[in-house]
């Protein structure tokens, strides 16, 4: 009974140490992501903050996997979506984006805002940019004076800008598909934030101009039967699903992870 005992307490023991090298990990996470000096980067763009944190480093695996989906055809231009609004796909896509332009090749990297209903992507980099996608596909502005850059080397920006009476139509046009030849020849990697495919058809509509389509999906939050219907909708656009990255997830690391940290 004793040996049963002394089993139970060094279990127990052991399960607390765990819970506080979480818990610590958490509290050290909860110091990265804070804002940095006057900072008007959201505190959601980890990769900015700090390229080391835990988080970061699934960023770094969404790279490497990315990267390796195809060896003889590199997918250079993808487009980040969801299925419905609030999965996460915007703050995923700069995230990417930042740790993509940290690869040690150095590639050029360019993130697209295509949202043009409702783009962050200035806003979450702290910007005031006026001028944008729309104000380029409609001839009112060059691509020189609507692309923009923060202080993160090799990557460039091109905010959603005003929202258009004819976002659908403008995303479809020649003008589109200029742009995106011009910017192949410019950039290694491209990504596109789209709205969501539930919503409206415009993530179709790039994503077959592009070499695939990365989904976005928030545990618990997003239905099973929403996803399907999403990529059939993309599968109808003859836009090519490669992949999808689940957000607002909490898991246990390992035992055998601690010592690397």
């Amino acid at each position: 009974m004793g040996k049963i005992t002394n089993a139970l307490k060094k279990a127990a023991d052991e399960r607390l140490q765990r819970i506080e090298r979480i818990n610590r990990i958490r509290e050290n996470d909860t110091l990265i992501i804070k804002k940095m000096g006057d900072s008007k980067v959201d505190s959601r763009i980890i990769a900015y903050f700090d390229p080391k944190a835990l988080i970061t480093e699934q960023y770094k695996i969404l790279r490497t996997n990315i990267l390796s989906l195809s060896k003889n055809k590199p997918q250079k231009t993808l487009i980040v979506t969801s299925s419905i609004h609030s999965e996460g796909k915007t703050i995923t896509a700069l995230n990417l984006a930042m740790t993509l332009a940290h690869a040690t090749h150095r590639p050029k990297v360019l993130l697209i805002d295509a949202d043009m209903r409702r783009g962050r992507v200035a806003k979450y980099l702290g910007v005031d940019q006026k001028i944008g996608l729309s104000e380029v596909l409609a001839g009112k502005a060059t691509l020189e004076e609507a692309l923009f850059h923060i202080d993160v080397e090799n990557l460039t920006f091109l905010a959603c800008g005003a929202v258009p009476d004819n976002p659908a139509e403008l995303l479809d046009s020649d003008a589109m598909k200029k742009l995106l030849a011009q910017m192949r020849n410019e950039f290694d990697h491209i990504l596109i934030d789209t709205p969501p495919i539930v919503s409206v058809t415009d993530s179709g509509i790039v994503g077959a101009q592009t070499d695939g389509v990365v989904m976005v999906v928030q545990a618990s939050r997003t239905q099973r039967g929403v996803v399907k219907h999403a990529v059939e909708l993309l599968n109808q656009a003859h836009a090519k699903v490669v992949g999808y990255i689940l957000t607002n997830i909490e898991y246990h690391l390992p035992e055998y992870i601690y010592r690397y940290l």
